[in-house]
């Protein structure tokens, strides 16, 4: 008996591991592919749910990825990257903050092909025939036990390996589905809209934070 369960142990090891590692294989896949277009042009779709709260909200935005830098138009904001400091423009407020992104441990622009490679565990998930299109998906579990997520489930199209839906679910019960509705790469982009004009928004009127 003694044996059997340490046969069966050694099995559901060997395939963990043989799962962990497929899963990472993918990631790493999609992080090269990723990193080696020069821009990235992306429309997405953002939907929040909260069923205990009742709360279902879908808003669409745009982002703009030129290397390390980016720019972000969602929710009437606007997040720019510079590669140094991150720029949160709130025209209804008409307020700029100004943040140091290391200090941020939410999955941003920059991060989204590489955030898996640090603080997960990995599983290979189910695989989805989206409008004739399969989608394998990778969930990534934090390891940190104070992480505000259970689990991220990655949606990578088995064709391009570009990223086609990221699910985040938190433990509070709010779940976020980002899904790219349309995905450009190497496309002229200029390099102004990853620039923040100081001089620009305090002729308007706007408050400057530097936090």
């Amino acid at each position: 008996m003694k044996k059997l369960v340490f046969v069966l142990v050694l099995l559901l090891s060997s395939s963990f591991s043989f799962a962990q590692s497929k899963s990472k294989a993918l990631l790493d896949e999609v992080s090269q592919k990723m990193n080696s277009y020069k821009t990235i042009y992306v429309e997405f779709k953002n939907t929040l749910v909260n069923l205990e709260e009742q709360i279902k909200q879908e808003t669409k935005g745009v982002a703009s990825l030129k290397g390390e830098k980016y720019s972000v138009n969602f929710l009437g904001t606007t997040t720019i990257f510079d590669g140094q400091k991150k720029y949160l423009i709130l025209p209804e407020d008409e307020e700029v903050n100004i943040t140091n992104p290391e200090d941020d441990d939410e999955i941003t622009p920059d991060k989204v092909f590489s955030f898996y490679k640090e603080g997960y565990t990995y599983v290979w998930d189910i695989v989805q025939n989206i409008q004739g299109r399969k989608i394998q998906f990778v969930k990534l579990i934090p390891i940190a036990s104070d992480s505000e997520m259970k689990y991220v489930l990655l949606g990578i199209d088995n064709k391009t390996k570009n990223i086609y839906k990221m699910i985040q679910v938190g433990k509070n019960g709010t779940n976020i589905t980002i899904t790219i509705s349309k995905f450009k790469t190497n496309i002229p982009i200029s390099d102004k809209i990853f620039e923040f004009n100081r001089s620009k928004y305090e002729a308007e009127g706007y408050l400057i934070n530097d936090l």
